[in-house]
C-alpha cells in the first residue's frame, strides 16, 4: 500500500505556470495508468493555455475561486466543483484576484511534458 502526505510532495512550477505537487505517480508511489497532484494557480494568476493530446484530466477544485476556459466555454468555478478535461481540448484557469486557487489534478494516462501542447 502506498500512502504518501502532502507535506512529502515538493513544489514546482510546471510548464504551464501552476505550482504542482505530485501526490501519486509511476515514479512516486507506482501508479503506472494515472497520475495525481495538488496545483496551486497565485490570486490573479492564470495557467497559459494549452492542451494534452492523449491525456484525459479531471480537476477538483478545493480551495479559491477563478474561472475555467475549456475550448471556448468559460465558467465559474469553486470550492466542490469538478471539471472533465478531455484529450485535445484547449484549456486554462484563472484564479480571481485576491484568491489563490488550489485544485486536485488527474491525469490518465499519467501527466507528460511530452503531451502538452501550447499556442
Amino acid at each position: 500500500m502506498e500512502v504518501r502526505r502532502r507535506a512529502q510532495a515538493e513544489a514546482f512550477t510546471t510548464l504551464d505556470g501552476s505550482t504542482i505537487r505530485v501526490l501519486l505517480d509511476a515514479q512516486l508511489g507506482g501508479a503506472s495508468e494515472q497520475s495525481l497532484a495538488e496545483a496551486t494557480v497565485a490570486a490573479g494568476a492564470r495557467t497559459r493555455r494549452h492542451y494534452h493530446a492523449r491525456t484525459e484530466e479531471i480537476y477538483v477544485v478545493l480551495d479559491g475561486s477563478g474561472r475555467m476556459q475549456l475550448d471556448g466555454d468559460e465558467r465559474v468555478v469553486g470550492p466542490d466543483d469538478a471539471i472533465l478535461i478531455p484529450p485535445g481540448a484547449w484549456h486554462e484557469i484563472r484564479a480571481d484576484p485576491g484568491d489563490e486557487l488550489r485544485f486536485l489534478c488527474c491525469c490518465a494516462p499519467p501527466y507528460s511534458d511530452k503531451d502538452t501542447f501550447f499556442e
